[in-house]
């Protein structure tokens, strides 16, 4: 049996709710205009990010009030349980298999947590065994959704016959916070809305792609550009203005270096399939890994479409790219908080 590992399904979902970015600015008007007098100047990010709506976890209406820890972690198990069921499930359909098949989960999120964690809470419903291998992800941030993916396929080449399931949930629409006068929040309310994603990896497969190659890269002394500060009231973002012209400078040394290691060259990778923080993040993207302005569409389509949802948002333009057919390479890319830059070389199945 071969050891290469294929990507054998995809599948994406998202809550029921929809918040349109007409409706966002609206809403951020009336709860921080008169709070905040540089949110008339802010604003603009709402109409500059690109994003004509998002989906979240809660109604409108529920942003309106403030949230503590209980009413944010609640929300989050119950509505990231029913996004982890229907995005597994499908996911597995596609594969013609069943949750009983599964040998391993890998699970990431940065958004919530539950303790015991949303695999083990769902075994009974989704209908593992007893003896499937759980490895629940916090903290790798947008990151997650390629270095999920690669921990996953590692662990899918280590066994071979193995059948992995990678599940990437993240409902950043619930670290919303009134109390927050600053420019991060504001442009973390125009940006993120909430979704999931999983795929089956197993080698000797047929499947969508080959994984052929994985690595990461780690920045020092970065680590106030992402992340999140916790205090009583829940998650605060770290954002720091400085990231686009980071990303634009330092992306692309990276990049070079972990495709080296790899044995591979910029120049071989046919199609870059990038996690769409932001416009201007993408923008300093294309820059950076010598692309033309314009090139990520599939990225600005699931940007506007759904807006940036942290780690699962690669994975709906994987699903997209997949949709459209594969370039015999492509690499997805992500950067998350660390700072840190993940990437996976993808072959087309011949």
């Amino acid at each position: 049996m071969t050891d290469t590992v294929k990507l054998v399904s995809l599948a994406v979902a998202t809550p029921e709710h929809v918040i349109f970015q007409k409706q966002a600015v609206e809403a951020s008007a009336r709860l921080f205009a008169d709070r905040f007098e540089d949110f008339r100047h802010l604003a603009r990010v709402f109409d500059s990010a690109g994003i004509e709506k998002r989906h979240a976890a809660r109604p409108l209406a529920w942003f309106d009030e403030p949230h503590g820890w209980h009413d944010r972690m609640q929300a989050f198990a119950e509505v990231a349980s029913g996004l982890f069921v229907e995005a597994a499930s499908s996911a597995l359909r596609q594969a013609g298999l069943e949750a009983g098949d599964v040998d391993c989960v890998v699970t990431v999120s940065s958004t919530g947590f539950t303790t015991p964690s949303l695999d083990a809470q769902l075994a009974g419903r989704m209908g593992f065994r007893p003896d499937i291998e759980r490895v629940p992800v916090f903290g790798l941030g947008c990151a997650a959704g390629v270095s999920g993916f690669a921990i996953a396929s590692r662990l899918a080449r280590n066994r071979p016959g193995t059948v992995v399931l990678f599940v990437s949930i993240e409902l950043c629409t619930l670290a919303f916070r009134l109390d927050e006068l600053t420019r991060p929040n504001i442009i973390a309310t125009a940006l993120f809305g909430d979704g999931a994603a999983a795929c089956v990896l197993r080698s000797g497969e047929n499947g969508l792609a080959e994984v052929e190659s994985t690595g990461e890269h780690l920045f020092p002394d970065t680590l106030d550009i992402m992340g999140w500060k916790i205090d009583d009231g829940g998650f605060g973002i770290v954002l720091a203005q400085s990231l686009p012209p980071f990303a634009e400078k330092e992306l692309g040394p990276a990049v070079t270096a972990i495709l080296a290691r790899n044995g591979l060259r910029v120049e071989d990778i046919d199609r870059f399939i990038c996690h769409p923080g932001g416009m201007k993040v993408l923008a300093a993207m294309e820059s950076a890994l010598s692309m033309a302005p314009g090139t990520l569409d599939h990225e600005r389509a699931v940007l506007a479409e759904y807006g940036n949802m942290s780690s699962p948002t690669i994975l709906f333009v994987l699903e997209r790219a997949i949709r459209a057919g594969l370039p015999a390479r492509a690499a997805m890319i992500a950067m998350g908080p660390g700072f840190s830059a993940s990437c996976v070389t993808l072959r087309r199945v011949a």
